[in-house]
C-alpha cells in the first residue's frame, strides 16, 4: 500500500485552522450536567468466564442520559488499589467476550472496556456489543457518523462521548482503581473517543490515543476512502443543501479541538499508509496538544493496523514509567 497523505517532513509541520464552536465549552458542559443528574451508579457482577488468575467483572454503568451502558473490568487479585486504563473501541466493535482482553490487567492495572452503544456487529474479531442505542434520528445513512448530523444535540457521538466520560467517572469511586493514576486509551474511533475525554475530564492523568479516527473531519471527509467517510459522502449526496448545517454538527465532535485542552501525558500513535484515519488528521490533533509531555510514534509502513502488539508493548512502558515508576518515587519523598 503506497503512501495516503503528506511526506513526514510536511506532517510535522502540519496545523490547520479546525472551526471551534463559540458555545462548545457550555455546550459539553450542559451535556454533563444533565446526564450526571441522572446516573444510578455502578452495578458489578461476576463475569462469566473461566478465567482464574484475574479478576473479571461485568459492569452495567449510567450513561448519557442515564441510559444503562456495558462494561467489562479486570484487574489483578489482590486488594489494590491499581493505576487504570479505560478503553474505548473501533468504529463498529463491541466489548467482546472478558477474554479477549487480558494484557493490562496481567500487567498490573485495572482495566475498564468500555461498550460502544449501539455498536457491536461489524467484525468478528472484535466480538459482539451488548448495549442498545435507544435514542433515534432523523435520516441518515447507514453507519454511525450521520446519525443526528443535523443538530450537535440529536448528534450519535455526543451520546457516545458522555458515555465514555461518565465510565472514568464512575471508575474513579471504585475501591479498585486508584483514581489519581487513570489513563484512557483506544484505537481509531476509540482513540478519537479517547482525545474528547481527555479534553473534558480532569480525572484523566494520561492519554493513549491509538491512530485516532474522529479528528479533522473536513479533510478525513475529502479524502479518505473508509467506510466512514463514504457514509458520509453518500448521505450529502441526498441531502444536497446540508453540508454546512453536517460540518457545523461536526465542530462540537473534532479530535482536534478536544486536543487543545489536554493537559495529560499523552502518547499517540500514526501509520503513513493508513487510508482510515489519515496521517494528516492525527498529527493535526497531536500538533494541538497542550501536554508539556507528549510524543507521537509513526509507523511508516502500517496502514490502520499501526502499530499492532509492538505499539500496545511501548504504551505499556511509556505508562509504567508515569504511573509506577514516577509514583513509586513520589512515594519515597513523601516518606
Amino acid at each position: 500500500m503506497p503512501l495516503t497523505d503528506l511526506p513526514i517532513d510536511e506532517l510535522w509541520s502540519y496545523r490547520p485552522q479546525v472551526d471551534r464552536p463559540a458555545d462548545f465549552d457550555s455546550f459539553w458542559a450542559s451535556t454533563l450536567q444533565e446526564s450526571r443528574a441522572l446516573t444510578r451508579g455502578m452495578v458489578l457482577s461476576r463475569a462469566p468466564t473461566p478465567l482464574t488468575e484475574l479478576e473479571a467483572w461485568d459492569v452495567t454503568f449510567s450513561g448519557f442520559g442515564g441510559d444503562p451502558i456495558k462494561a467489562w473490568l479486570l484487574h489483578p487479585s489482590g486488594p489494590g488499589p491499581f493505576p487504570a486504563v479505560v478503553e474505548f473501541i473501533g468504529y463498529g466493535g463491541g466489548r467482546g467476550v472478558a477474554a479477549d482482553r487480558l494484557g493490562w490487567a496481567a500487567s498490573g492495572f485495572a482495566h475498564l472496556v468500555m461498550d460502544t452503544r449501539g455498536q457491536g456487529s461489524a467484525w468478528p474479531n472484535a466480538g459482539p456489543g451488548a448495549t442498545p442505542d435507544p435514542h433515534g434520528s432523523g435520516p441518515a445513512a447507514p453507519g454511525f457518523l450521520t446519525r443526528g448530523i443535523t443538530d450537535p444535540m440529536t448528534s450519535y457521538y455526543r451520546r457516545l462521548y458522555t458515555d465514555a466520560i461518565l465510565l472514568v467517572e464512575a471508575a474513579a469511586q471504585l475501591d479498585i482503581v486508584d483514581s489519581t493514576r487513570i489513563a484512557v486509551t483506544g484505537m481509531s474511533q476509540g482513540g478519537g473517543v479517547s482525545l474528547a475525554v481527555a479534553g473534558l475530564s480532569s480525572l484523566v492523568r494520561a492519554v493513549l490515543p491509538d491512530v485516532p479516527f474522529l479528528c479533522h473531519f473536513e479533510r478525513y471527509l475529502e479524502l479518505a476512502s473508509a467506510d466512514a467517510a463514504g457514509e458520509f459522502r453518500q448521505y450529502l449526496s441526498v441531502h444536497r443543501n446540508s453540508t454546512a448545517t453536517a460540518l457545523h454538527t461536526l465542530s462540537y465532535l473534532d479530535g482536534v479541538t478536544f486536543a487543545a485542552s489536554v493537559e495529560a501525558p499523552a502518547l499517540m500513535s500514526v501509520a503513513l499508509m493508513d487510508d482510515i484515519s489519515l496521517p494528516s488528521t492525527v498529527f493535526a490533533a497531536y500538533h494541538q496538544l497542550k501536554s508539556a509531555d507528549k510524543e507521537i510514534e509513526v509507523y511508516p509502513y502500517n496502514g490502520h493496523e499501526g502499530g499492532g502488539s509492538t505499539h500496545w508493548e511501548r504504551q505499556v512502558n511509556w505508562l509504567n514509567r508515569r504511573f509506577k515508576d514516577e509514583y513509586a518515587r513520589d512515594r519515597r519523598r513523601s516518606t
